[in-house]
């Protein structure tokens, strides 16, 4: 096709190319910006929020919750850069109305303070952390979804699948997934390549039929089991739905930060505790708080006919079964400095007395 030198450029492109294709070089560009955009962001906000005092964590008490406002400030800068809006706008708009949503970002803040800990910087663990909140984002819009817990609200409001439909909340979920991968191994600055290749693998088998899906597979089939399901196959899909992430985050942090082979060990120690007590107290939560307090459906395990640890426990056993558990946890971190291990002390403490 010929045509007139008179046309403008962006005619031009639109007529040669059609209307959704910018050319290899335009779209090698428009990358090549967005992501010095989204990196020039990170650097911004993490350096203003760093220039801050750290009283959070030199404090002769340590400032929990001033420590996860810091960190979550963070945390939300990166995500917002790590997803721009562009076509088509319908998947990226589902894929940021749950990734944005808030949340308490217990993820990322594992990865950042695992890998603070060890002598690395937040600089270098924070596309991991954002990878963490990515998959976790993903889980939640599956789980949602009327083929596995059919849910209508997460964190205050309509599921994902509520407000775009099933079909774009199934694609976001995997385009949120495929993105973390992406992001860990494109963002990740100032790490050596093994490190970072190592972190892939870990988190790779979190994810996959060792770890999330597999706990998910497990719990789907245990629906109804009408108390057949014991306390073993319970504990397995604890450690795999929900502790394999938590696991994933903190080991992760430690690798990125150049933990030693003995730390990664005590830290894994250390998650999977946290991680069986955080589904303790959400199988405890579920029973003793109201829609409102949660964000989500209350009741909805028994609802299901899910086992759950008060059921095959009691309230009151279940309650002693997370104290033990994050007292393990706490445990495993002894060798550190007490003021250094005080983000993941606070941690620990905070998900067992967590109210949502």
């Amino acid at each position: 096709m010929q045509v007139h030198a008179s046309q403008t450029g962006q005619a031009v492109l639109h007529r040669q190319c059609g209307p959704h294709r910018c050319g290899a070089r335009a779209l090698s560009h428009r990358r090549r910006t967005q992501r010095g955009q989204r990196l020039q962001i990170q650097v911004q906000a993490t350096a203003e929020v760093l220039s801050r005092p750290d009283t959070h964590i030199h404090a002769d008490r340590f400032n929990f919750k001033g420590y996860m406002a810091s960190r979550a400030e963070l945390v939300n800068e990166a995500l917002e850069a790590s997803v721009p809006l562009q076509y088509p706008e319908d998947v990226v708009e589902s894929m940021r109305y749950s990734l944005l949503a808030g949340g308490k970002r217990i993820r990322p803040a594992l990865c950042l303070a695992a890998c603070e800990l060890v002598g690395g910087s937040i600089d270098q663990a924070m596309p991991t952390a954002c990878a963490m909140e990515m998959i976790h984002t993903m889980s939640l819009i599956h789980d949602d979804l009327p083929s596995m817990d059919n849910d209508d609200f997460r964190r205050g409001k309509p599921t994902n699948h509520k407000a775009f439909g099933e079909d774009i909340a199934i694609l976001a979920g995997d385009a949120l997934l495929s993105l973390s991968f992406e992001y860990i191994a494109r963002e990740t600055q100032n790490v050596p390549p093994e490190r970072v290749l190592r972190v892939v693998v870990e988190v790779g088998k979190a994810v996959g039929a060792e770890g999330l899906v597999a706990g998910q597979v497990v719990d789907i089939k245990s629906e109804g089991g009408n108390g057949t399901v014991g306390l073993e196959t319970l504990q397995y899909i604890h450690e795999h739905k929900t502790a394999a992430l938590l696991v994933a985050s903190v080991v992760s942090g430690a690798i990125l930060g150049g933990a030693s082979e003995m730390e990664i060990q005590r830290l894994r120690k250390y998650s999977t505790c946290i991680g069986l007590a955080f589904q303790v107290v959400d199988d405890i939560l579920d029973i003793t708080q109201t829609t409102e307090q949660l964000g989500k459906t209350a009741g909805k395990d028994l609802s299901s006919d899910k086992t759950t640890y008060p059921a095959l426990l009691g309230l009151e056993r279940s309650k002693e079964v997370a104290e033990e558990l994050i007292k393990d946890a706490k445990d495993a971190l002894t060798m550190y400095d007490e003021v250094k291990a005080a983000p993941l002390i606070g941690l620990a403490d905070y998900i067992l007395s967590r109210t949502h």
